[in-house]
């Protein structure tokens, strides 16, 4: 520590050589232990008189020692107006799951564009003063080389929101469609990824649902060629996928024939899954009802990120 003149411009006792000195007069030392253990017991004290369930406002993703702490989740919203378990409702019932579990990132499956709009400013307004990024992507539709539209006429997919750990952290969004698809259905199933500098990638996809085989080669195709491609030599980056695979565990084929080695994976023990590499640790995963507004529960996981670890 840099020297700092005390009151009488004497050198300050808490100098590194300072301290030394007052260690070196024997019981002089004891004052100073009692005043310190004081110190310490007040501090438990105070942090017993914080009460249990009390509402303590996470850092955000850079801010926090490691390992890190981050909750993700993963919704299908079945909001293309085209489906059978369109319900009008899923948004709103979306906005409401993210105000009261304040995620910091969420993957979105089967909305519109507008609606990534709409739960960006959800996101937003649930992390009071935070930076909220978002991103979508379309699906393809074969017959015309266009976008799948939803019934309102905005485009169908995907998408994804975070928070940021400062709001000049910066981040890069990729995304595409997968160059396997199932020739007998219209739609093209396409994939998102948001690179946080330094911290994360996250991504998200809706697999084929037409076809098993499909899916499993389109996320054969994310981790062996996207996820590759993105981090080119900058190295490793912890990376998670969230998303409805369409593939189950013990299905045919299973979902585990596509989680890397190395990579964990929970699910809601049907289609949606989340994937992370070895360095994040997936646990305490809950779904969360979404009261009939969708025909998915939402998928909440909380993710450990510990740089100790390593997916290799």
């Amino acid at each position: 520590m840099p020297e700092q003149p005390g009151a009488s411009g004497t050198r300050s006792w808490w100098h590194p050589r300072g301290l030394s000195r007052l260690r070196s007069r024997g019981s002089t030392d004891r004052p100073h232990r009692r005043l310190r253990r004081a110190l310490a017991v007040g501090c438990l004290i105070a942090a017993a008189a914080v009460p249990a369930g009390s509402s303590v406002a996470r850092p955000p993703i850079a801010d926090l020692p490691t390992p890190t702490v981050l909750h993700m989740l993963q919704m299908n919203l079945c909001n293309s107006g085209r489906a059978g378990c369109y319900t009008g409702r899923s948004v709103t019932r979306a906005a409401e799951v993210i105000t009261a579990e304040r995620p910091d990132l969420v993957t979105l499956n089967e909305i519109c564009r507008d609606d990534v709009a709409a739960l960006h400013r959800v996101l937003a307004d649930a992390h009071t003063g935070a930076t909220v990024v978002s991103a979508f992507q379309a699906a393809g539709d074969r017959p015309s080389g266009a976008d799948t539209w939803c019934r309102n006429g905005q485009s169908y997919g995907i998408g994804l929101l975070a928070r940021l750990p400062t709001p000049d952290t910066r981040h890069t969004v990729h995304r595409g469609i997968h160059p396997i698809q199932d020739v007998a259905d219209p739609e093209e199933r396409a994939w998102l990824c948001v690179h946080v500098d330094g911290t994360l990638h996250a991504c998200t996809t809706h697999l084929a649902a037409t076809s098993r085989t499909v899916a499993l080669a389109q996320c054969g195709h994310l981790f062996d060629e996207v996820l590759p491609a993105l981090r080119g030599g900058t190295g490793h980056t912890p990376t998670v996928l969230a998303g409805d695979l369409n593939l189950r565990e013990g299905g045919d084929p299973d979902v585990r024939a596509c989680t890397p080695p190395g990579y964990l994976r929970v699910d809601d023990g049907a289609l949606q899954h989340v994937l992370a590499s070895g360095d994040i640790v997936p646990a305490r995963t809950r779904s969360v009802g979404m009261d009939g507004a969708t025909d998915h529960p939402a998928l909440l996981t909380t993710l450990t990120i510990d740089g100790r670890r390593t997916d290799r």
